[in-house]
């Protein structure tokens, strides 16, 4: 593996690298990396989503286009990130994952470290690059997560959904030392207070038992607004503008752009890259 440029002489280090993880499926998690990308590029900035759900990827669906291509031709050799990767109606730049591809879905070490490697070749610049991880706890959903800079974690408040949420934390801190900006969104909740008491529950689960405090990036309140956007395969933003739903994820953006960037020796989407290739 090439060695890494030097952070001051590469646009690389500019790139917000973000895993969005949740434990468990079913707490809207793509939903929200959709639609916080969306707001994101809305104000501005550049924008990128990793489909990194390597089995069963349905991000495109969430962004309403048309994916031709996949990480699966990747994978066989016959595209290259470049080719796969489309650009949205809404600006937000997507590489797709797969749905039903077994090779991805099975993906040996080998395999996953060719996989990594090829990422090298992506040399586009974007303020966020966002990776959409798969529900659950397996080792490549780890080692993606592990590799960002920050690590969002989306929770409802329920017994399954904290428990699992629970648990990613605990495998990143146990596994991974050095992460230090682990955050919560607590997803369809009952009102903003309910998902701060939420919040606040769990950060002193895991300062007691994992010495390790979490941050805190927002709630999302019910809204059949975010599902009926999801229907209509749009983002929130687009079909309901002035919902409850579109308010709080531009909350959640905002706080997220105030966030001090996460410039160290080894950020940037090059960074990604080789962290996640090393771990593998």
């Amino acid at each position: 593996m090439a060695n890494a440029l030097p952070v001051e002489n590469t646009a690389a280090h500019r790139t917000q690298v973000i895993g969005i993880a949740s434990g468990k499926g079913g707490v809207g998690k793509t939903t929200l990396a959709v639609n916080m990308a969306v707001a994101l590029q809305a104000m501005g900035a550049k924008v990128m989503i990793f489909d990194a759900d390597l089995g069963l990827a349905n991000t495109q669906l969430h962004l309403g286009c048309a994916c031709p291509f996949n990480l699966g031709h990747v994978l066989r050799g016959e595209k290259s990130f470049q080719e796969i990767t489309v650009t949205t109606r809404t600006g937000v730049r997507l590489i797709p994952g797969a749905s039903g591809v077994a090779e991805l879905a099975a993906l040996t070490t080998v395999d996953y470290g060719h996989l990594v490697q090829s990422f090298s070749a992506l040399s586009e610049e974007v303020d966020y690059f966002l990776v959409d991880l798969a529900a659950g706890i397996s080792p490549m959903v780890m080692t993606f997560l592990a590799a960002t800079q920050r690590q969002f974690v989306v929770v409802k408040n329920e017994p399954a959904s904290i428990a699992d949420a629970y648990a990613t934390i605990k495998l990143l801190v146990n596994d991974h030392k050095g992460i230090k900006d682990i955050h919560l969104i607590a997803n369809a909740v009952e009102s903003e207070m309910d998902g701060l008491q939420l919040f606040e529950r769990m950060n002193q689960v895991a300062v007691r038992f994992l010495k390790q405090p979490l941050k805190f990036l927002g709630a999302v309140v019910k809204d059949d607004a975010l599902q009926e956007a999801c229907n209509a395969h749009q983002s929130v933003l687009e079909y309901a503008p002035h919902s409850l739903g579109a308010r709080h994820i531009r909350q959640l953006a905002l706080t997220l752009k105030s966030l001090p960037p996460a410039i160290t020796v080894d950020s940037g989407l090059q960074f990604f890259f080789e962290r996640t290739l090393k771990k593998s």
